[in-house]
């Protein structure tokens, strides 16, 4: 089997909310998502897709993406799509870094395997664990009143897991923790995600004044450094994200002991080949993850479900369905959720089907 060609298509993704927000100001109204479907010569297609939380999140951005696509894409022409490792290779050594770029192609051929053996992805990726994968609902920068009634409002839908984005100015930080800790119910856990915008004395003092609490802090400080420091100042577990992109920061973060949990992007390490790498050396070291996106649709939302499906119930503190917050439905048969939780397609591949119309005319074709 040989790829034949890769076609590019870019989609918005408008919000259902309006606007997410977060850390320093930071918002995004209108996400830019890149499809990516790989044609071969033996008829059998696969898609992928890859949408950055704007430009000022990770580095990586909409354009960004698509022009990564299309440097891998002529090294990449005549390769056999199965061959997921060689891909990989082939891909790390005709562009360094730029791991998010990557990612779409390497999730589209893993489409195409579990096609081409009639298989879903969960169970090329190690199996399929329980019923269901429970997930977490992003709880956007707003005042803490209005915070507060987020979270009651997502427990109707079915959620028992709220990540609250704070990273703002410390003393309404506290106040929207304590706000959303006050109408959490007994079983439910909350996330404090500063998407590293504190700077460490705002952090500590944050995690400090909220120490009575049951809360989980995420991410306090851009810099590695200055997240150990918070660390070694708290009792309260400790969740590292974007400081780790990749095995070494897992190995290096594992033997300082920085954190309890990790938030494990498919895109931030470069697809689900190794996230799955990562994945399972997390297994080994007893290390749960949050395994989702930097964003995404329906064809991201059924690559979470398939590596979440896969993992070990005990090792997955949580996961989203991201494409709930978005106005845009891109593919039939992407996972769908129920009362809080969601399950990877027993069809094969992801088990999705893009939806041609929505996507429109492609914005590159390489063949």
């Amino acid at each position: 089997m040989k790829i034949r060609s890769i076609t590019v298509y870019q989609v918005d993704l408008p919000l259902k909310e309006g606007r997410y927000s977060w850390a320093d100001g930071k918002y995004v109204e209108v996400f830019d998502s890149t499809v990516v479907a790989i044609d071969t010569d033996e008829g059998v297609s696969g898609v992928g897709e890859v949408c950055p939380l704007g430009p000022f999140y990770l580095p990586a951005f909409g354009p960004g993406a698509r022009a990564g696509i299309g440097e891998l894409a002529p090294h990449l022409l005549g390769q056999d799509p199965t061959q997921i490792a060689r891909i990989n290779t082939v891909m790390d050594q005709a562009l360094l870094g730029h791991p998010y770029a990557k990612s779409a192609i390497d999730m589209a051929c893993w489409d195409i395997l579990g096609r081409a053996l009639n298989r879903p992805v969960c169970l090329l990726l190690g199996g399929r664990f329980g019923d269901a994968v429970a997930l977490y609902r992003a709880i956007s920068q707003r005042p803490a009143g209005e915070m507060a009634d987020n979270v009651a409002q997502y427990r109707d839908e079915g959620y028992e897991k709220f990540q609250l984005k704070v990273g703002g100015n410390a003393s309404d930080d506290v106040a929207r923790i304590r706000a959303a800790s006050a109408v959490l119910r007994s079983g439910e856990t909350l996330v404090a995600d500063a998407n590293t915008g504190w700077l460490a004395p705002d952090a500590i003092r944050v995690a400090n004044a909220v120490s009575d609490l049951d809360v989980y802090i995420e991410q306090p400080c851009l810099s590695y450094e200055k997240c150990l420091s918070v660390r070694d100042n708290t009792q309260l577990p400790f969740i590292l994200d974007e400081n780790i992109d990749g095995l070494d920061m897992l190995l290096r973060a594992y033997g300082d002991r920085a954190m309890d949990v990790i938030n494990l992007k498919i895109s931030k390490v470069g697809g689900l080949t190794k996230a799955r790498q990562i994945r399972d050396l997390c297994v080994s070291l007893g290390i749960p993850m949050t395994i989702e996106d930097s964003w995404g649709g329906d064809i991201v939302t059924a690559a979470i479900a398939h590596i979440a499906h896969s993992t070990p119930e005990p090792y997955r503190f949580s996961s989203t369905d991201f494409n709930s917050y978005g106005t845009v439905n891109m593919a039939d048969g992407a996972p769908k959720r129920t009362e809080g939780v969601m399950q990877a397609s027993e069809k094969p591949g992801l088990g999705v089907t893009p939806r041609l119309p929505v996507l429109g005319d492609p914005v590159a074709k390489y063949e």
